[in-house]
């Protein structure tokens, strides 16, 4: 029996909540605005998990498309009013957070406000206020092992004590490079097709998994 860890760190967008395919159809549409088509197999694959920042250089350097701050500012308002109308936990996260055993936190490429704004929504806030860390936080977000490490030192623990549950290839990357156990996550509304499942299994994370409650027994030592 592998023994639990010290301390569960999770991703917020596809993890704690359904927030992927809202983000991508606004990501598309700004894109979509400034003139270039992308189809959402191609955004997933090069956006999936990476902070605002690392997306728009990615933009800029393969796609040709600028987005500057006044259309990202649009793309944020419009998606935080498309949040308030549509967001929802991923199934089974209320009820599981409380049966883990060890405490826990939540490491998201997403800027502070959005992490805040899109937990407390969901009602999921009080659980990781001031447990709560933003790529902008580090110098290098996710796939480097930055924010993961961060959140790490932060909780007091070491990386091999720490348990990050992901949903992303940039996540799951992130979390090996930091030396740290990961459980990829399948259960979000984007994760469901082969060409995802796949490219997760390829990292080989030490577990993969569809319904958050399985996570109790690997974070708890039961299975």
């Amino acid at each position: 029996m592998i023994p639990p860890p010290g301390c569960v760190i999770f991703d917020c967008d596809g993890v704690l909540v359904d927030s992927e395919p809202i983000a991508m159809r606004l990501l598309l549409e700004t894109i979509s605005d400034a003139g270039v088509a992308l189809d959402p197999d191609t955004s997933y694959d090069r956006f999936l998990g990476r902070s605002l920042a690392d997306t728009r250089e990615i933009l800029a350097a393969e796609f040709g498309v600028t987005l500057d701050d006044r259309a990202l500012a649009a793309m944020r308002a419009r998606l935080y009013a498309a949040f308030r109308a549509e967001l929802r936990p991923i199934p089974w996260v209320p009820e599981t957070l409380p049966r883990l055993n060890a405490p826990f936190c939540v490491a998201s490429s997403s800027q502070s406000e959005r992490i805040e704004f899109s937990l407390s929504l969901t009602g999921l806030w009080p659980q990781f206020a001031g447990r709560a860390f933003s790529a902008t936080l580090v110098a290098r977000g996710k796939p480097a092992p930055d924010l993961f490490l961060h959140a790490a030192r932060k909780m007091g623990f070491a990386p091999a004590d720490c348990l990050v549950v992901e949903d992303s290839p940039a996540g799951v990357e992130a979390a090996l490079a930091g030396g740290m156990r990961v459980v990829g996550f399948l259960g979000g509304g984007h994760a469901r097709s082969t060409a995802h499942r796949n490219a997760l299994a390829a990292l080989a994370p030490e577990r993969m998994i569809e319904d958050m409650r399985a996570l109790v027994g690997i974070a708890n030592g039961g299975d």
